[in-house]
């Protein structure tokens, strides 16, 4: 049998039928409810017109609904298109217009932006709108709630291997573009990654992975997985979502629409949770604090069902790890780096084993490679770019221009070269200096903003902090730090830039400090380079 998303979850549904799947707030589906409720989307789809390879765009917060819609999407063997919810007009337009999107499964909440869309969409067929407030904004869209109780439930289908998965890079950088993915690969991947999470090893088939599971709940074993990332996101979606439920795993998503720890803390406590996603410093150093405060009634949150907290899409400081640890001693604490392009590798922290930011172990497919393709030897100063080999993509949605460019083939070999740079040192460990896109030239020398960030973010009283170069007439660009600080800090600008010269060369540290609120961030916690250095140039 083929392994797929879809077939997987069913296999998981019908061994597990009764265990919970998802919850949002106070509503919880069991796994056959999911599995029905999923069944009843894909067949308004399919009433639709809707076919093999359709596209159905999720603009929509986290719930339950948005992982019943796309499991429902993968049944038909449709794509699901992650769709931002902070997208306005034209960014919204353009995402639904690139993706070829014959569907848009919405909060109704955000209908009026799907309204003013919806008429230069002309592969549009059909609009179906999750009541959050605001419903009936957009016209002929059909209520989510009528949807599962007008539609039977699709019949179980044969489905291929080689149906395509997309998933819509962030667009910090530049506009949004779709990463192409087999779902066999990705599937199988992604499938072994969850199960030995339960102790259980390679299956032969999907079919074989319910019988896995069912014996797994029996004897105890059960994953429940709070995504405090967005889910239209690749960590949330990826690593909080995906990864659990291919174990046969509950997932858990907070009702807030930002992160509010104390939120997850008391969901942790009252579902039992074992491992949380989040994107690194950004959402750890707010756990902390309401760790510390503790319960807003008094007590401390029982964090003692936590095994782990996963984290990627940034790095993730190992000042900020050992201050989770300090509180959670039992917890495993993952560093993942990579991309929607690719994995590249991970990082292992736990209570009493020392860590370095920036430092990973590769996965074996990973390699670096200097600008002429020769491959990086462990302990040299040679600098190169991160290649992630194994599941490569099959390339961007559209755009075959940057496809090849992203990824290539060396010595036999299909890489993706999402575009950070590294050293590898002598164990074979690497080093991760930065995305190639944001590195600043400085009166001649290259400068990585994280390794500046991660200098800046150890100075006692900095709450975050992102590192631009802005335009100068004597360096060509001068580094400039965009920095939020902690309520009570008074740190001014010369402090910081002392502090930074004390770990790094003068030349990388902060020409100028640019104090904001709060430091321009995507949901997801990525970096927003684009606004920060708009703030840095509007101070100038």
């Amino acid at each position: 049998m083929e392994m797929h998303f879809a077939t997987v979850w069913e296999s998981i549904a019908d061994a597990i039928p009764e265990l919970p799947a998802v919850t949002h707030g106070s509503v919880t589906r069991s796994w056959s409810e999911y599995d029905d409720r999923s069944a009843r989307v894909a067949g308004a789809l399919s009433a639709a017109g809707l076919g093999p390879d359709a596209k159905v765009s999720l603009f929509m917060y986290n719930c339950n609904e948005f992982m019943e819609s796309q499991f429902g999407v993968f049944k038909m063997r449709g794509v699901p298109i992650n769709v931002n919810y902070r997208y306005l007009d034209d960014e919204l337009w353009y995402l639904l217009d690139n993706s070829d999107s014959e569907a848009i499964i919405f909060h109704s909440s955000l209908g009026d932006r799907v309204a003013r869309v919806a008429e230069r969409l002309p592969k549009l067929k059909l609009l179906i709108e999750v009541d959050d407030g605001g419903a009936g904004q957009v016209p002929d869209a059909i209520a989510y709630d009528d949807v599962i109780a007008a539609n039977e439930p699709m019949e179980r289908i044969e489905r291929s291997e080689d149906d395509l998965y997309m998933l819509y890079t962030g667009g910090t950088t530049g506009m949004p573009k779709g990463v192409m993915y087999d779902m066999g690969g990705l599937t199988r991947g992604f499938v072994m990654l969850g199960l030995p999470m339960l102790g259980l090893g390679a299956p032969d088939d999907a079919d074989e992975i319910g019988t896995m599971i069912a014996g797994a709940s029996a004897n105890g074993s059960t994953l429940v997985s709070i995504p405090a990332a967005p889910l239209m996101h690749g960590t949330g979606c990826w690593l909080g979502w995906f990864i659990p439920h291919l174990a046969g795993g509950h997932v858990v998503t907070l009702e807030n629409r930002s992160l509010d720890a104390h939120e997850l803390l008391a969901t942790v406590e009252r579902h039992r949770v074992t491992s949380v996603t989040i994107v690194g410093d950004s959402f750890a150093k707010p756990i902390i604090r309401a760790l510390d405060e503790g319960k807003p009634g008094g007590g401390a949150y029982d964090m003692s069902s936590i095994g782990m907290f996963i984290s990627s899409g940034v790095m993730w400081t190992s000042e900020v790890k050992q201050q989770i640890l300090d509180r959670i001693e039992q917890a495993v604490l993952v560093d993942a780096i990579g991309s929607s392009e690719g994995s590249m590798g991970t990082q292992i922290t736990m209570k009493g084993v020392p860590t370095e930011t920036a430092t990973f172990t590769k996965t074996p497919e990973t390699k670096v490679f200097t600008d002429d393709d020769r491959e990086v030897e462990p302990g040299s100063d040679d600098v190169g770019m991160v290649a992630a080999g194994g599941n490569v993509p099959i390339g961007y949605y559209k755009d075959e221009e940057k496809s090849a460019r992203t990824f290539r083939v060396i010595d036999g070999v299909r890489y993706s070269f999402p575009g950070d740079f590294a050293k590898v040192a002598e164990d074979g460990s690497l080093i991760l200096l930065g995305r190639g896109s944001q590195v600043i030239n400085t009166g001649g020398e290259k400068v990585f903003p994280e390794e500046v960030e991660e200098a800046v973010k150890r100075v006692d009283g900095v709450r975050d902090c992102l590192v631009v170069g802005v335009e100068n007439e004597k360096f060509g660009q001068a580094v400039t730090a965009v920095v939020s600080l902690e309520d009570a800090a008074t740190l001014d600008s010369a402090g910081i830039i002392a502090s930074v010269k004390n770990d790094l060369a003068g030349y990388k540290a902060p020409k100028s400090v640019i104090f904001v609120d709060q430091v321009p961030r995507a949901p997801n916690g990525k970096a927003d380079y684009r606004r920060a250095k708009e703030h840095a140039e509007a101070a100038g």
